[in-house]
């Protein structure tokens, strides 16, 4: 025992005990089990929750090295000062489940054809059966000068899509006196595609609440040709963006943020020779994202982009029916929000036990995402749809419209169900209730 350490983390009785596991010494360990979830972010803890109360006790074991859990589409609201970064955040023991074995450390690497996963501490863990659940990670380097400027609390530079910097965000805002303030997206896949714009109208709302607006000017540059993927919601953003003033500029993305200048360089997306530079007050930058490293190096499981590739419809890998997939990660080409996490999990449940029984997945995951886009202090556009960008509202209005109640889903209701229904596995999407309460939609 004096090779390895083993660390007992004790959670009440009343939640019972996960037993974390952390390795300190040359010798390392070797671990079995019947299903690996790797990641315990929102995908994976709600995995490891549904098959946890399925299978025997410490037949799980979840792999993540965080003892930090957020919920993230709180972000946007943290960076317009509506609530703070400590509301968002959860020790992780309190949310995995307590029958599941969590190994507190990350992936090394996955052999698909051994079933093992070998840790950075250099644990081997073998499994029967793989859930990948681990997201994807901000990639500031590909944007030069970006790093810098996120670290500087003066530089005016900030980003909601880390609990790092989404506080920055508020702060830039009160001390924006006037002048130019720019938004980005960037041109490859992000977890929640609308929070880019969303910050940018909460923005506009805050300097008006400041008596800052009249002297300022709101530029959002986007790598898509649309404001929005879904042409209802779209026509209805165009609306907003008009009354407020902003301009967008399309197919233009951040190449470089010049912090002694104060000047963004972006490139057109149809001509990369075409650049524009402009000056800025405040910045908020939306960066790159890729899957982790070790992922991208698992050429087996991965696209070209080094997203594990998984059948759109059943989440099952294309390769190796042992393996599912589960949020952003995978390369389905649904947008990338917690709600379509709700609804992943359904599926990937009932095909993942399908496969236990050594019979074909049958259930079909439909592309249904959903995003609350907040234009204002108290008003929200809920956008739901699925692949195709096919509409698919729960409510009985046009949500398309922006709506107070939607907004106080956003803030209240959503987080509330995440804690306490989603991550333990018993949230699978609002069909439920779109049944009861709108049962003519289509």
């Amino acid at each position: 025992m004096n090779n390895i350490l083993y660390k007992l983390s004790n959670v009440s009785a009343t939640t019972g005990i996960i037993r974390k596991f952390s390795v300190s010494a040359a010798k390392n360990a070797n671990f079995s089990c019947k299903l690996l979830v790797v990641g315990g972010g929102s995908g994976g803890c709600t995995m490891a929750a549904k098959f946890a109360r399925k299978l025997k006790k410490d037949s799980v074991i979840i792999l993540e090295p965080s003892s930090d859990h957020y919920y993230q589409p709180l972000f946007t609201l943290v960076g317009a000062g509506v609530t703070s970064v400590a509301a968002t955040r959860r020790d992780a023991r309190s949310v995995l489940p307590s029958a599941a074995k969590w190994i507190q450390d990350s992936a090394e690497s996955i052999d698909p054809e051994q079933n093992v996963v070998k840790t950075a501490s250099g644990d081997t863990i073998n499994y029967e059966y793989l859930v990948v659940a681990v997201g994807v990670v901000n990639d500031y380097g590909k944007v030069p000068g970006l790093t810098e400027a996120l670290k500087d609390k003066n530089s005016g530079v900030s980003t909601i899509y880390s609990p790092d910097y989404c506080e920055k965000t508020w702060a830039d805002f009160k001390n924006f006196k006037g002048g130019e303030a720019v938004f980005t997206y960037p041109d490859t896949p992000i977890k929640c595609p609308g929070a880019p714009q969303k910050i940018a109208y909460m923005a506009d709302s805050y300097f008006t609440k400041s008596n800052v607006r009249s002297k300022s000017n709101i530029t959002y540059n986007t790598c898509l040709p649309v404001i929005f993927g879904v042409k209802k919601y779209a026509d209805a953003l165009m609306k907003v963006v008009e009354r407020k003033k902003i301009k967008v500029n399309y197919k233009t993305v951040l190449k470089e943020i010049k912090a002694d200048r104060k000047e963004a360089v972006f490139f057109n997306t149809d001509d990369k020779s075409q650049e524009l530079t402009l000056p800025y007050n405040l910045l908020h930058v939306t960066p790159p994202m890729r899957t982790p490293e070790f992922l991208q190096r698992s050429k087996q499981l991965v696209d070209a982009s080094g997203f594990l590739t998984v059948d759109k419809f059943t989440l099952q890998h294309t390769k190796y029916p042992n393996i599912y997939g589960i949020g952003d990660c995978t390369n389905t080409p649904n947008s990338k929000t917690a709600a379509a996490i709700a609804k992943q999990s359904y599926v990937v449940e009932q095909n993942l036990r399908q496969t236990m029984r050594a019979r074909g997945a049958r259930r079909a995951y439909d592309g249904y995402g959903a995003c609350p886009l907040v234009t204002s202090y108290g008003t929200c556009v809920l956008a739901e749809f699925l692949y195709d960008g096919v509409p698919h509202e729960t409510l009985p209005f046009d949500q398309a419209r922006e709506s107070v109640i939607a907004y106080y889903m956003k803030r209240d209701l959503f987080p509330f169900i995440y804690w306490n229904f989603m991550l333990k596995g018993y949230y699978n999407g609002p069909e439920f209730v779109r049944k009861i309460i709108n049962p003519f939609a289509k």
